[in-house]
């Protein structure tokens, strides 16, 4: 005789028929589901953008960043060893031509100046003295040549006048010889004497322009010394805006150590940098596109750096407009080398739809269905692509990014939703 089940048996069992049906209801709701995503041929319209395809320019781009930065800075530097004595202007301030933005202390320089004038003082009295002695020299040079000249007329007389005597019996031969020897030494150490005195006239006029050589030396040092000092006083040499200075008052400062930035915040540039991939594309003269915001500037790359510097190309860019309204220093912005263009080409606004292949499918919308076509893709930027083959102008292309559906050849528009 079958027994009754305990109660507690009988709610199990109850219990795991409701999950194993739960379960399979489940299952059931995920395939039926999957199964019409697989087979979805519509898509809801507010889930997607399109462009209408037109004739316009396209330029191809390579994509950078870019600080703007103002179009000139002067940086001022201290032309001399002094201190910071007093700080005029603080940063941020207008500046005019030939303000001045602080103060230094001269004082050691100016003892250096005066030392200078003194040596150069020494020097020129120095050439005169150098002068009086060399004329002296000479002058005894050229008296002791004159006597010289006399003595050798005299020796020429005696020798004349013991020849004649030798003659008559009054002189031997011994001293007509003696005699002659006396007047040829005289006459070469008369030539002795000319040859220094020449050599003195020589040397004397290379000593005197060696010591005024050194003198004009001395005294172009003390000039510059006099422009550094005159420098000194730190002026502004045109408009701008004082942008930094060093107001450590008291601080000794080295010669050529900085003081003082001045930027035109009128007019600006763009120091841009992109990958060193695109190394051997970036070229000065290539036009260039920046973008503000929602503004749009034209420029030129006027400037290619050489250097490579952690994997970053660095170039300078010219602004057609380096005054316009939207431009900040140290904005930071994005900047598109144009490195190719094409000026009649059929285009349509840039999205996710493009990924950059040379061929690819797209969906094209006409009376709430889409077709998909193959495409060329050409030239590219941030705005546009131009479109080579496939699309013809006044079609509506969707640039929504619909690759999981690129297994369907028409895709139904779905406008219910709105």
């Amino acid at each position: 005789m079958d027994r009754e089940l305990a109660p507690e048996i009988a709610r199990q069992s109850r219990n795991k028929g409701v999950v194993v049906g739960l379960i399979a209801i489940t299952a059931l709701v995920a395939a039926i589901w999957l199964f019409r995503n697989v087979l979805k041929t519509s898509v809801d319209s507010a889930k997607i953008r399109t462009g209408v395809a037109e004739v316009g320019s396209v330029e191809n781009t390579l994509n950078a960043t870019g600080e703007v930065i103002p179009a000139y800075e002067q940086i001022i530097t201290t032309p001399i060893r002094a201190g910071i004595k007093r700080v005029l202007l603080t940063p941020g301030t207008q500046v005019k031509p030939g303000q001045a933005i602080l103060e230094l202390d001269k004082s050691l320089s100016l003892i250096e100046y005066e030392k200078m004038k003194d040596q150069l003082s020494l020097k020129r009295n120095g050439i005169d003295q150098l002068k009086m002695k060399l004329n002296k020299n000479l002058y005894d040079a050229e008296i002791n040549d004159k006597i010289k000249s006399l003595n050798i007329n005299r020796l020429r007389a005696e020798w004349e006048d013991t020849k004649r005597l030798q003659k008559v019996g009054g002189k031997t031969q011994e001293d007509v010889t003696r005699a002659e020897n006396a007047l040829r030494i005289a006459e070469l150490e008369k030539k002795q004497l000319e040859n220094d005195l020449n050599y003195n006239r020589q040397s004397m006029g290379a000593s005197v322009r060696e010591s005024t050589l050194q003198a004009q030396i001395e005294e172009k040092n003390l000039q510059e010394m006099e422009r550094k000092l005159k420098q000194a006083d730190i002026l502004t040499d045109r408009a701008g805006v004082l942008t930094w200075v060093n107001e450590n008052i008291g601080s000794a400062v080295n010669e050529g150590e900085m003081l003082a930035k001045v930027a035109d915040l009128a007019s600006f540039r763009i120091e841009g940098s992109c990958s060193d991939v695109y190394a051997d594309q970036v070229k000065t003269g290539l036009p260039v596109v920046v973008k503000v915001n929602e503004t749009t500037l034209r420029g030129i790359i006027t400037q290619v750096k050489p250097s490579v510097q952690n994997g970053v190309i660095q170039f300078t860019v010219q602004l057609d407009n380096n005054r316009h309204a939207s431009l900040r220093p140290k904005m930071k912005v994005e900047v598109f080398i144009v490195t190719e263009s094409a000026a009649k080409a059929v285009r349509v606004p840039n999205g996710p739809a493009f990924k950059g292949k040379r061929k690819q499918y797209v969906f094209v919308l006409e009376n709430g269905v889409a077709q998909r076509r193959e495409v060329e893709v050409g030239l590219s930027n941030f705005d546009y692509v131009e479109i080579k083959s496939g699309i013809q102008p006044g079609e509506k292309v969707i640039i929504t990014d619909l690759s999981q559906y690129e297994h369907l050849q028409e895709l139904t528009i779905d406008t219910d939703s709105q």
